[in-house]
C-alpha cells in the first residue's frame, strides 16, 4: 500500500520541524537537516525521536 503522498506533505521531522522525503525503498523518512531516518511499520511513520536512526 505505502505511506499516502498527502500524509507525506503534511509530516514534519518531530526534532526540527523540517521537511521528510520517503526513502527509495520506502521503508522510512529522512530528514535531511538532522539527518535520521524514521521508520515506517505496516505503513504506519514511526515519529518519535528515540525510534529515528541516524544516518550519514
Amino acid at each position: 500500500m505505502g505511506i499516502n503522498k498527502e500524509l507525506l506533505e503534511i509530516l514534519a521531522c518531530p526534532k526540527c520541524k523540517g521537511d521528510l522525503k520517503l526513502t527509495h525503498s520506502g521503508d522510512g523518512l529522512i530528514c535531511d537537516t538532522c539527518k535520521l531516518k524514521y521508520p515506517i511499520k505496516d505503513d504506519i511513520p514511526v515519529m518519535l525521536i528515540d525510534e529515528a536512526v541516524r544516518i550519514s
